[in-house]
This record gives structure tokens, C-alpha cells and sequence, in this order.
């Protein structure tokens, strides 16, 4: 079986209220009119029917709900996009074993509530959060207690990029150009907020916490020499304050740790940058995602290459089958 452990949807009811309380809700309009599947289970499974042996965890597309609205707002438009998931997952079980909750980050007490009722009582898989909190930084201490949470009730998190066109490339400049705050953007945030979780410690409090990063935890496999030799000289550059205080609080190089996260196969096509991610996380902490349906073909290009992909492989039968649905049982406590 091929789990797909990183799949977005927006359930009817939850888009009708984001579109209608956000302005936001005009650019996933947008992109809602060009990828029916987001909506349409129909059209969903009509993709999905392409392949054999196929399933989808669904988790919330961005933005992030905490963008959405206020921290008064948020945690109705987390528990409405949670109760149609798990109603979806309920009424199509043999197509989505599973759901990935969403929480209102920008109000942590009732991302805690939330937590709570939507794994506790729905039967969330984990929670899905992003790289940043409206741009504060997931190290920040009113965020500590979620980590903390999801490492003691043992379920993973899933950690999507964000970042939006106002995020300038350069300082000289208001917005940035060419779809680049993507492009180059998104694996910069999953990187530096990969960093930041290390730097904080929480893998030293937490050894069982199960972080899936996006997109093989975007740049961190191709500078392994950066954050390996690299980091291990932190503060060598540095001569404004001892940053080398931070090294000797871990237990562990930096590096080690962010060989701790788990990263997913959603590369677009990119052999070689697959390969490369294999190499570093290993063949237990990377799984089968394609990040559907958002691809030219508005749904079936990431599935298709995704698969090609990992089958060319330089890997054994069971090692394929261990990246398919093998850890993502384990991530999702399935039989």
C-alpha cells in the first residue's frame, strides 16, 4: 500500500468560512477554481482511482488558520476544518485512514484544547502547524507547551513552510518577484525553523517528539556540510556574544538532531534531491508524500513522478515498502 502522509484538501463547509471571514480567502479562490480536487471529493478520487493501491492522510492547505483571523477567530476555524476532516476520513475510511488536525497557533490555549479534543475525541493522526506563527518563531515559549503535548501523548507533527509575497528578496524592496518567497522561500523556513527547534533543545526534553518535515526537510540534506562541520563551530563568526554557550547545552552535535526529524518525499520530480534526502534522514524517517494536489496537472504529476521516483531507487523491495507505508503505520499507529 502507498500511504500519502501529506495531502491537501479544503472541506466545503471550512472553505465557505475561511473565504468568508478572511481576505485571504480571495487567493485560495483562486487556486481553488484551477484544482477542483481541493473541494470535489469526486474529482479527488477520479485521480486517485489512477493509482493502485493508494491512499491519503489529509491535512488542511495553507494559509495557515492563524492567518486567517484574529486569536478569537481562530479556534472556531480549527474545530469546524477538524470535524469535516474526521467526518470525511469517517465516511471514506478505505480512502483516508487518517487525518492531521489543525490548531489555532496564534491562541496556545485553545491550541492545547484543540489538541485534546481533536486527537483525544476525533481521532486526529497528529497536528499539522507551519515554520512560523504569523512570524514569530516556533522556539518562542508560548509555543513550548504544544511540543511538549504532542511528544507526551506520542504523535507526530507535521510541519508545513510558509511564507507570503510581501517577504521581500531584498531589503531595498517591498514584495518579492517571481514566486520566489515559494521557490527559495519555503525550504528556507523549514530549514531555519528545523535549527531553531534544535537550538532550543527540544529533542534533549523530548526524545520521542516526531516532527515530518515538508518537501525532505527542504535544505538541510544538500548543506549537511554546513550544519555538520559548519555548526560545529558556532561562534566562531560571531563576535558579539558567545554563541558557543548553546553548543555546550546540547547533549549531541547539532547535526545528529536534525537527523532526528522525519522528512517526506514531496520533491516535485527531483530524483536526485530524493536521493540526497534518503542519504542523510535514512530509510526510517523518510515517507511517502506527494503533496496533491497541487502540481500542473492539478493533482495526479506529483503521484505519478513521486512514485517513479522512489521505484528508481537504489534501495531494496522492503526498504521501498518501509518509505510506502511501513513508517507511516508507525507514525500513525495503524495495523
Amino acid at each position: 500500500m502507498k500511504i500519502d502522509l501529506f495531502c491537501h484538501i479544503l472541506p466545503p463547509a471550512y472553505f465557505e468560512r475561511m473565504t468568508a471571514v478572511s481576505t485571504r480567502g480571495a487567493y485560495m479562490q483562486k487556486r481553488v477554481r484551477g484544482i477542483p480536487a481541493m473541494v470535489d471529493l469526486d474529482e479527488r478520487f477520479r485521480m486517485m482511482d489512477l493509482f493502485d493501491d493508494y491512499v491519503q492522510v489529509l491535512s488542511l492547505a495553507a494559509p495557515p488558520i492563524e492567518a486567517l483571523g484574529s486569536p478569537s477567530q481562530t479556534p472556531e476555524l480549527a474545530m469546524l476544518a477538524n470535524d469535516t476532516m474526521a467526518e470525511t476520513v469517517a465516511r471514506h475510511p478505505d480512502r483516508f485512514p487518517g487525518f492531521i488536525a489543525s490548531v489555532p497557533m496564534n491562541n496556545p490555549e485553545a491550541t492545547m484544547r484543540e489538541i485534546d479534543r481533536a486527537v483525544g475525541a476525533l481521532g486526529a493522526a497528529g497536528i499539522q502547524i507551519f515554520t512560523n506563527v504569523n512570524g514569530r518563531p516556533l522556539d518562542d515559549p508560548d509555543f513550548q507547551p504544544v511540543f511538549q503535548r504532542m511528544a507526551e501523548i506520542g504523535r507526530p507533527i507535521w510541519m508545513h513552510p510558509t511564507r507570503v509575497g510581501s517577504f521581500a528578496d531584498y531589503a531595498t524592496e517591498d514584495k518579492s518577484r517571481f514566486e520566489l518567497w515559494w521557490v527559495f522561500g519555503w525550504p528556507y523556513e523549514t530549514s531555519v525553523a528545523m535549527a531553531r527547534l534544535v537550538f532550543a533543545g527540544y529533542f534533549d526534553r523530548w526524545p520521542a517528539l516526531h516532527i515530518i518535515t515538508h518537501h525532505m526537510g527542504g535544505m538541510i540534506p544538500y548543506f549537511a556540510g554546513r550544519i555538520g562541520p559548519g555548526l560545529d563551530q558556532l561562534g566562531a563568526r560571531t563576535d558579539d556574544e558567545d554563541l558557543s554557550v548553546y553548543l555546550k547545552r546540547l547533549q549531541k552535535r547539532p547535526y545528529d538532531y536534525f537527523k532526528m526529524f522525519f522528512a517526506d518525499t514531496a520533491l516535485f520530480g527531483a530524483r536526485d534531491a530524493m536521493e540526497c534526502g534518503l542519504k542523510f534522514f535514512g530509510v526510517d524517517r523518510v515517507v511517502f508524500a506527494s503533496d496533491f494536489p497541487f502540481d500542473p496537472e492539478k493533482g495526479t504529476f506529483n503521484v505519478r513522478e513521486t512514485i517513479k521516483d522512489i521505484e528508481g531507487l537504489p534501495i531494496s523491495v522492503a526498504e521501498r515498502r518501509q518509505i510506502y507505508e511501513g513508517n507511516a503505520r508507525k507514525l500513525l499507529r495503524l495495523t
